[in-house]
């Protein structure tokens, strides 16, 4: 709570850096956090008083100095002002960036975050299933331990085949067991990515896998076809109207995202419970509208508030609860998605899915 009360004072820095100790750069990491202080330094001296900027600096300086370079996150943000400095250690990637301001929202620092356009695509058809990661460069495919050939179920299905009807449910046995198959595989790969989900199929096996996978929450769009013979830049082709809207592909996926939450009794709605939920550490994700804005005042627990109505200079009074719940659920390994006005519309503006 102090970073939001502190950071008004001017001069606020803040520095974004991607960060990634596992790859042994110690040497490299260290030299972009030095030539990102000495950028800091020459910044703040086109517009405040050498004093000012000596005090800012060094304080920057002894933050890198003391960072923990061998944890596993992904990025790193500091924060410093003449009153206050801070660290976040991120599991989000983010830009490499610098910014110099009279003040900082916590909210710069998520829309600072790396967008990545990754997607996963599985390929269904009455033979086999494929499933790739793709992105702007490249089609990968990804190998799962389950068997990826219909043929390898055959032996499971009934022998005994006297006639042609039989025939076709005996196949149609074979072909769900197939399904099944591939559905609890993916949930392995999800896992892994957490990344929008697009399944292609004709119309048949994509009506069977619907109708029972546990992953509709993953699943941004089910393209309907035969694709078994098609290549990869045919496919890419095939793909780009769905994927041209990247927000709308990631707002639908959040939106699937809540409501798979939801159905599982993992999901917290509306201010007053989101709140709750984020000081006791519980939040994954939270999924908020832009503009979206909450003073509050502390309730007679940390983990309960009132709407707020004018700004008053009360202790408990808090200017946006919407930032600091912003920064509990990045400080406790979650992450934090803006969507457009009115896309929350059905949750009260705000949701926070929960650890699993």
């Amino acid at each position: 709570e102090e970073v939001m009360e502190a950071v008004h004072s001017s001069p606020a820095v803040c520095v974004f850096m991607p960060f990634d100790p596992k790859m042994g750069l110690k040497k490299e990491l260290t030299h972009s956090l030095k030539t990102a202080a000495d950028k800091v330094e020459r910044e703040l001296l086109k517009a405040y008083p050498a004093e000012m900027t000596r005090l800012i600096t060094e304080k920057l300086r002894g933050i890198i100095h003391k960072l923990e370079l061998n944890n596993h996150k992904k990025s790193i943000v500091i924060y410093v002002s003449p009153v206050f400095g801070k660290v976040l250690y991120l599991d989000v990637a983010v830009e490499e960036k610098i910014i110099v301001d009279e003040s900082f929202e916590i909210r710069d620092l998520v829309y600072s975050k790396k967008q990545l356009h990754k997607y996963l695509v599985l390929l269904l058809s009455g033979s086999e299933s494929r499933i790739y990661l793709v992105d702007a460069n490249s089609f990968i495919r990804i190998l799962s331990n389950t068997p990826e050939k219909v043929s390898a179920y055959i032996n499971d299905a009934p022998e005994k085949v006297a006639n042609f009807s039989d025939m076709s449910s005996r196949k149609e046995i074979i072909t769900d067991k197939f399904l099944h198959h591939i559905d609890n595989s993916l949930g392995t790969i999800l896992k892994t990515y957490q990344l929008p989900l697009f399944v292609l199929g004709s119309k048949k096996i994509l009506g069977h896998f619907k109708s029972f996978t546990k992953h509709a929450g993953a699943i941004v769009e089910y393209v309907q076809g035969n694709y078994e013979e098609t290549t990869m830049p045919d496919l890419k082709k095939i793909l780009e109207p769905y994927v041209a809207d990247w927000k709308k592909v990631i707002q639908k996926d959040l939106l699937n995202q809540i409501e798979d939450a939801a159905g599982k009794k993992k999901l917290a709605v509306g201010m007053r419970e989101v709140w709750r939920k984020a000081m006791q550490r519980k939040g994954r994700l939270l999924i908020v509208e832009k503009n979206y804005v909450y003073a509050a005042l502390h309730g007679s627990h940390e983990d309960i508030i009132y709407k707020a109505g004018k700004p008053n200079n009360e202790f408990s009074y808090i200017r946006d609860a919407v930032d600091e719940i912003i920064e509990k659920v990045l400080e406790n390994g979650g992450d934090v998605e803006f969507v457009d006005k009115d896309i929350l519309k059905d949750y009260r503006q705000i949701a926070l899915v929960l650890f699993y």
